[in-house]
């Protein structure tokens, strides 16, 4: 698979200067974690699965995740594994190609008693989803995965999920952190992603943020994924990838605050239309939310509504200029470090204080392309969604 692998091959090499490149399920960790994308959900209890996962590997997704929690009524549990097993069955019997799909789990027993029920279907299985996640109700977790992954004979993830109020209450949220930073240190050859559960968060408060406000603006919320990049998301070889948090929103609603998406990008041809499409379905807030995940040391986005994907997708490819950047700063001559003027002529590149960025930077690069010069975020998501 490849991220914008269902554009038309000419389209795409008119679209980017650097393609994305091919990865699948036993692709290294580090190329997967940073590819992850737009990660749709779905409850494991819809009766089409099989044909919603297909449809969805069509339209650009590569990443998925198949709830048993708490996006299912708890009296649906039982149904929703067996519906699991069957889907997976029938996308096995089909051959079809499938993005990355994960299991969110309830318990620790689950994710060795699925793994069996899967059989030979469990080829198609690439880890599972781990809610709550703290360090006490985590290792368990951690320890079913890897008895499942030897039993199965074959290589799991985990994404635990960050959003206990343990971590979000002060008193307790340094210890959680520090718990939590031991577990997954302990199982890092396991761990693909963090994810952040900012509902959860929201819900410790009876909060709950409008259309027009992205997760950054409540100010609680604010503080926790501060501290979670502090602690998880360092890049001394000690972090982890950490993932947005979902956006909530699809319906088109009346709005209370003008619209925060600018003009300028959209001022061509038909590109107006898609900004005011973009507007009414409230997506302005959610193309923010996804420049300040990046900005907070984000990559990735928790999605609930396949029209978010196109969006996260066309905001994470690397422009022309952030590569010209990073390729810059890396070069083996400069090693020793320096201050130089950007081949923009906009901005320093200092070496080793950026060092890093230019690293995370070539990664996404890998996985979500660099776009040719004279392309922008409107050209790669009207791509994303006509493809």
């Amino acid at each position: 698979m490849r991220h914008f692998g269902h554009i038309p091959a000419a389209e795409r090499a008119k679209l980017f200067h650097q393609e994305p490149r091919t990865f699948d399920a036993d692709s290294p960790a580090e190329m997967l974690a940073a590819a992850l994308g737009a990660t749709l959900y779905s409850p494991a209890t819809r009766p089409r699965l099989a044909d919603d996962i297909a449809k969805q590997a069509g339209r650009g997704v590569v990443s998925m995740v198949l709830c048993l929690e708490d996006s299912i009524d708890d009296a649906d549990v039982e149904t929703a594994e067996e519906n699991l097993v069957r889907q997976f069955a029938e996308l096995d019997r089909r051959g079809a190609d499938v993005p990355l799909l994960f299991v969110r789990v309830r318990h620790p027993e689950q994710i060795p008693d699925l793994t069996a029920r899967l059989g030979d279907a469990r080829r198609l299985l690439s880890g599972f989803v781990l809610p709550k996640f703290t360090e006490g109700r985590g290792v368990p977790f951690l320890e079913a995965l890897t008895a499942a992954e030897a039993a199965g004979g074959r290589r799991l993830f985990a994404m635990p999920v960050l959003e206990s109020p343990e971590l979000l209450y002060l008193e307790t949220r340094t210890d959680t952190l520090l718990g939590i930073a031991g577990a997954v240190e302990k199982y890092r050859d396991r761990v693909l992603a963090l994810r952040l559960g900012v509902t959860d968060f929201c819900s410790a408060y009876g909060l709950r943020r409008s259309p027009d406000m992205t997760a950054y603006d409540v100010r609680i919320v604010t503080s926790v994924i501060a501290d979670v990049v502090n602690v998880l998301g360092r890049s001394d070889g000690t972090g982890f990838t950490i993932t947005g948090p979902v956006w909530e929103y699809f319906p088109a609603q009346e709005r209370m605050f003008k619209p925060q998406l600018r003009q300028s990008p959209f001022r061509e041809g038909s590109a107006e239309e898609l900004r005011t499409a973009l507007i009414e379905h409230d997506m302005d807030g959610l193309l923010r939310e996804i420049q300040l995940d990046r900005a907070n040391g984000l990559l990735g986005k928790t999605c609930i509504h396949p029209s978010h994907v196109a969006p996260v997708h066309a905001l994470s490819v690397v422009t022309h200029e952030e590569y010209t950047d990073a390729c810059d700063i890396l070069r083996p001559a400069r090693l020793g470090g320096g201050v130089l003027r950007s081949a923009y002529t906009n901005k320093m590149n200092e070496v080793k204080p950026h060092r890093a960025w230019a690293e995370r930077t070539l990664r996404r690069a890998d996985a979500f392309g660099v776009a040719a010069e004279d392309v922008g975020f409107v050209d790669l998501l009207a791509a994303g969604v006509a493809g």
